[in-house]
This record gives structure tokens, C-alpha cells and sequence, in this order.
């Protein structure tokens, strides 16, 4: 497909809250392949349509186990506390310490529309956070305990 361009931190759409998908069409599965391949390409875990200028609720996660893709996710749990170093795509060269729940689980949609549940833990309950914060235009920078220069 296509590899896009990413929106870095003081592009004002990662600040802006991205619209629900009413209808999964070709245009938004070109999307998530082209999010699929930018994250790829980016060597991210994670990547969620406003940092591809997108304000639509859609996100791509591939922590090691496969792409999963989930369209108008919401967090229905959180349980426990995690903290760890986190990055992000749109803020290169930076990390911080930010405390997530340690496990969460979250309603979307998959691409052919069907309602599913994904129970996140450790890693995937961070990109899953990390991503849907995204959504509602928070940035990991946003909550961050310490920083690190990389």
C-alpha cells in the first residue's frame, strides 16, 4: 500500500479528538494497511490515525504476536499499576516513564465490523492505552513521571 507521514508533537490535529467510524468501507481498510505499513516501517508497536493526520478512531497494535486493528475503541476495565519507559512515533528521539494499568480491556470493532473484547496485559495494556489516549488527543507526554533523552 502506502507509507504515510507522520504528524510530529506540535502538529495541532494530535491534540484534537478523532470522530467515531460509522462505516467500514475500502477507504478506511486502505487506512489501516497504510497505518500497518507506516508503523512497520517506523519500527513502532503502535499507531493510531491522528499521527497520520487521520481524526478518525482507528488503531493498528503489533506488539510481537500480529497486527490487531481496532476501530472505535473504548476502555471498558482497568485493573492494577505499571510503571514503564514509553515513546511515540510523533515525539522521535524521546522516552518517559508513564504509569499505565497493568491490565485493561477494551470493546472495538475489527475490520469487518464485528464487536470484539481484547484483554490487554503488560505491554499490549500500554500500546492499548498509549494508542486510544491518541484518540482523545493525549500524549504519552501528557502524563509522563520522567523523561529520557535518547
Amino acid at each position: 500500500m502506502a507509507i504515510r507521514q507522520l504528524r510530529y508533537e506540535n502538529d495541532p490535529i494530535l491534540r484534537k479528538k478523532s470522530r467515531e467510524v460509522e462505516i467500514i468501507d475500502d477507504r478506511i481498510k486502505v487506512l489501516v494497511q497504510d497505518m500497518l505499513d507506516t508503523m512497520y516501517k517506523e519500527e513502532g508497536v503502535g499507531l493510531a490515525a491522528p499521527q497520520v493526520g487521520i481524526l478518525k478512531k482507528v488503531v493498528v497494535i503489533d506488539v510481537g504476536d500480529g497486527p490487531i486493528t481496532l476501530i472505535n475503541p473504548e476502555i471498558l476495565q482497568k485493573e492494577g499499576e505499571n510503571i514503564d519507559l514509553e515513546g511515540c512515533l510523533s515525539i522521535p528521539g524521546k522516552s518517559g516513564k508513564v504509569c499505565r494499568p497493568e491490565k485493561v480491556k477494551v470493546e472495538y470493532l475489527d475490520l469487518e465490523g464485528n464487536k470484539n473484547t481484547i484483554i490487554g496485559t503488560d505491554i499490549l495494556s500500554r500500546a492499548l492505552c498509549h494508542e486510544i489516549d491518541h484518540l482523545n488527543g493525549i500524549l504519552y507526554i501528557d502524563k509522563v513521571i520522567s523523561t529520557e533523552e535518547e
